[in-house]
């Protein structure tokens, strides 16, 4: 018996193995195709369970999402962009298992609650900071999930002062400014040369200006976000995992500086923001929990 956890993310599709003491193991990891995204997913699948009886799957995804319905649409695999019904199409690969599902934000914050840096905090936000921006909110020592499953998805609040366009539509979002692509878009409409994230931060740590500058424009606006957030939630840790907030001192010290400006309300005065024990682990790691919550059919 084999129970899978799998993690579908903007840019990666990851599937592990979740052990008896509830933690996950990657076993592969494929990145996310131009086309053919529930194809490559499937194969992945399968070649990961082998002849193994499947009883329970748990799914972690990039959003937005449709919980009850069981759909995702991900702003950033324009295939799905629409809404692709990810847990009817599990079920049909695998009839017998039970399928538990839920953003990814929520995954990461069942992560950070049960093995990460929120074990011992109640009230806490957890946050990936990468192609996207993302969340998920732990209240009294519960994950959040809302009604339609997107809880939690502080990569929509609206920065002060930003007109930035973002995929979801909307303008000024925290995404469309600190992601890693959208400090990569930035920085490159000034005369950077780079073309990823990770170019961007060494080359920000090796003192270029206008990458300097990007990692700083991002890390104000994260600041920002995590202020409103955590005056709107009353949490006293901030958990934030994610590639790109791997950038180190260029991104986490104007990021801390914008929230000394701005979370200055008393009861905001032991907050903490750490980074991710798990890094880029939780979200499958928390797709492996969900299926804590779910009996063999």
């Amino acid at each position: 018996m084999t129970i899978l956890a799998l993690d579908i993310g903007a840019t990666k599709i990851a599937v592990g193995v979740v052990g008896n003491d509830g933690m996950t193991q990657e076993v592969g990891r494929i990145q996310v195709p131009a086309t053919g995204v529930w194809e490559a997913c499937q194969e992945l699948l399968l070649s990961v369970a082998g002849d193994d009886d499947v009883p329970i799957i748990g799914i972690g995804t990039a959003g937005p999402v449709d919980a009850p319905s069981g759909s995702l649409s991900p702003l950033n695999i324009p295939e799905w962009s629409s809404g692709f019904p990810i847990v009817s199409a599990v079920k049909e690969l695998f009839p017998s298992a039970s399928v538990r599902f839920a953003i990814d934000g929520v995954c990461l914050a069942l992560a950070e609650r049960h093995f990460g840096a929120a074990r011992q905090t109640p009230d806490a936000l957890a946050m990936t900071v990468s192609s996207g921006i993302g969340g998920g909110v732990i209240v009294g020592g519960m994950v959040a999930v809302g009604h339609t499953g997107n809880a939690g998805h502080i990569g929509h609040i609206v920065v002060p002062g930003s007109m930035d366009p973002c995929a979801c539509g909307g303008v000024g979002c925290v995404e469309a400014v600190a992601s890693g692509p959208s400090s990569v878009r930035w920085a490159q409409g000034r005369g950077w040369t780079g073309t990823t994230g990770i170019e961007l931060a060494e080359d920000a740590l090796h003192g270029d200006r206008i990458a300097k500058a990007a990692l700083r424009r991002a890390g104000i606006a994260l600041g920002q976000a995590i202020s409103s957030a955590a005056a709107l939630l009353d949490v006293d840790l901030v958990v934030v995992g994610g590639g790109f907030a791997q950038a180190g001192e260029p991104l986490w010290r104007p990021m801390q500086e914008s929230l000394g400006a701005h979370a200055r309300i008393g009861f905001l005065k032991d907050l903490k923001v750490v980074p991710s024990e798990l890094q880029d682990r939780a979200t499958l790691i928390g797709a492996g929990l969900l299926t804590a919550l779910s009996a063999p059919a």
